[in-house]
């Protein structure tokens, strides 16, 4: 198997991971919808808050940040430098491109490093919810560093394609990567 194939393969198995983890970001997005009504409804319509659904939706937005920007990533649909990126076409192109993948991939790292890092911490120190004290917070937290790595498996993956002068499977550019328009 070449290397242009064995690239492909990973670049489709961490396409479906991702995508994976974007259904779970937009269940959960929904379920923040369902939270705040729940919420709005029982503070303004009962007269009962409840403080646990604020928290939860709190926890929600993570999951939906950290589960849906690798897909972003994947898709080309992040921030980026459109003005520099469209000037050039071919090698250059992929170059600047590839800089950016480079640039996602730190950031992930330290996503990676730094969440763990944090989860270590709150599960040593037994920090648990304030509205539901049997919820640790390590259990919410480890969702910054999967969701780093996440991106981080999508950033590289891109950056193997680049290297092989070719675009990333599912990149949204338009396959202009090596026309000028």
């Amino acid at each position: 198997m070449g290397r242009w194939a064995m690239s492909s393969r990973i670049e489709r198995a961490v396409a479906a991971v991702s995508k994976l983890s974007l259904a779970v970001a937009a269940v959960a997005c929904l379920s923040c919808l369902a939270l705040v009504c729940y919420g709005v409804a029982m503070r303004y319509f009962l007269g009962r808050p409840q403080s646990w659904a604020d928290e939860a939706v709190g926890w929600l937005v993570v999951i939906v940040v950290m589960l849906a920007v690798p897909e972003a990533q994947r898709r080309g649909e992040n921030i980026g430098v459109d003005w520099l990126v469209e000037r050039w076409s071919g090698a250059k192109r992929r170059a600047v491109l590839a800089l950016g993948a480079l640039s996602v991939a730190a950031v992930a790292v330290m996503f990676v490093v730094e969440g763990a890092e944090t989860v270590m911490f709150t599960r040593m120190v037994g920090i648990v919810s304030n509205a539901l004290p049997e919820v640790p917070l390590w259990a919410i937290q480890g969702l910054i560093p999967l969701g780093g790595l996440l991106l981080l498996l999508v950033a590289l993956a891109q950056l193997a394609a680049w290297a092989s002068g070719r675009e990333p499977e599912g990149y949204e550019s338009g396959g202009r990567l090596d026309t000028h328009e």
